[in-house]
């Protein structure tokens, strides 16, 4: 039976089943005019009236145990079962040495978790009847250039399922030393293809970023005007921004560090890639938008979009190199429109991870349990990406499996 308690103080609120939040507004950097406050959509799927499974006190156990460990400053988790949010808290500090403690309000990166921004936001404009998936990136985007004119082979499918025939993360050093993405996109035509676009996996950062010129093209606005339009503000994600003032003019902050606590600048480079890694929200709206992934604003991302988003696109095998400790229950990785998917003990998940410079992140849920976690942590570490499955075995009320590696000692 699921133990029910509430971790009230820093440290935020724990399982509270129908959990309402109020959002504080915050700086976003914006350069368009203050909106009018949103009024929050409502989830018109109801929770399944029936026992929760997750025991969230061993769950809380484990994280403090994770926090225990030198390459962790701060962590905010949320957990989403049966469509209710019921688990928010904040762990450690914003910045090691500090005694701000990190809560549901702390602001982190998102890193490539803002993948599935973008993918879902193509999904919604293709099932508003505003673009065609298949279309060729080049009617959108003219700076996309590949060699001997592929670009126009491409379609906007394969920028937001990886498959355009680069090699992996192609020009990701020249976007880390300040060039701009767009001539780096333009200056892709000099490379040589690994296969023709659309039929092979290779993972994407700059090329990807292709998705803002087809937003803008077609909503007439900057990409993060028309994602906070489209998106944000109508799932009430106050906290929620594409760009470095929006993360450091918050209130309260999560600072970059070395997996060895050392602290870090917080990088421009990949805000300039807004759709590949420019989001940034508190952990509260991370957890809403993990509802909306899991059909409960059908308002604001309907059914359809949906599945155009999560449908798997492509085999990526190489995928599994980077599973290997969790290979026992993890298999068949495929990529869809921003999300992975995976197949775990049976079950179909979708999901996606982040990290950039100083911050990681993840999403992962069950569509059909409409039950999953998000989780954003400060430092380089990679461990805890293993939290993620310790929390759907148990849901799945599977055997223990020690998948943060924190029983080893």
């Amino acid at each position: 039976m699921m133990k029910r308690r509430a971790f009230l103080g820093a440290g935020g609120l724990v399982a509270a089943a129908g959990l309402a939040l109020a959002l504080p507004q915050h700086s976003s950097g914006s350069d368009t005019p203050p909106a009018p406050p949103p009024i929050r959509a409502e989830a018109s799927i109801a929770a399944p009236v029936h026992q929760h499974q997750i025991d969230y006190d061993r769950f809380d156990r484990r994280l403090r145990q994770l926090m225990e460990k030198p390459y962790m400053v701060g962590m905010a988790v949320g957990v989403v079962e049966n469509g209710e949010i019921t688990f928010l808290k904040g762990y450690g500090v914003t910045e090691a040495g500090s005694d701000e403690p990190v809560t549901p309000e702390t602001v982190f990166r998102w890193a490539s978790v803002s993948k599935g921004v973008a993918g879902s936001l193509a999904a919604k404009l293709a099932d508003e009847g505003k673009l065609r998936l298949d279309e060729s990136i080049a009617r959108y985007s003219a700076n996309l250039l590949l060699p001997e004119g592929a670009q126009r082979q491409a379609r906007i499918e394969d920028v937001l399922s990886h498959r355009l025939g680069l090699w992996r993360n192609a020009y990701d050093d020249r976007l880390e030393d300040g060039q701009d993405p767009d001539q780096i996109r333009r200056d892709l035509m000099g490379t040589q293809l690994t296969c023709a676009p659309g039929t092979c996996w290779s993972y994407q950062n700059v090329a990807f970023d292709a998705a803002t010129d087809v937003v803008e093209k077609i909503t007439g606005r900057t990409y993060a005007t028309a994602v906070k339009n489209e998106l944000f503000r109508p799932l009430g994600m106050r906290s929620a921004s594409l760009d470095r003032e929006g993360l450091v003019n918050s209130p309260n902050w999560a600072r970059p560090h070395s997996a060895g606590r050392r602290p870090l600048e917080v990088q421009e480079a990949y805000y300039r890639v807004p759709a590949a890694g420019g989001v940034n929200s508190n952990i509260k709206d991370l957890a809403t938008w993990l509802q909306a992934q899991m059909g409960l604003f059908p308002d604001v991302l309907s059914g359809k979009a949906l599945s155009l988003a999560h449908e798997p696109r492509v085999a990526t095998p190489n995928e599994n190199r980077r599973l290997r400790n969790f290979r026992e229950r993890v298999g068949d990785p495929r990529y869809g429109l921003g999300w992975r998917i995976y197949d775990y003990a049976g079950r179909r998940l979708v999901g996606h991870r982040g990290g950039v410079d100083g911050y990681r992140s993840l999403i992962l849920f069950d569509p059909e349990m409409k039950t999953g976690v998000v989780a954003m942590w400060n430092s380089n570490a990679g461990k805890p990406t293993g939290l993620q499955f310790e929390l759907m075995d148990l849901a799945y009320q599977l055997e223990h499996r020690d998948w943060l590696e924190i029983d080893k000692g």
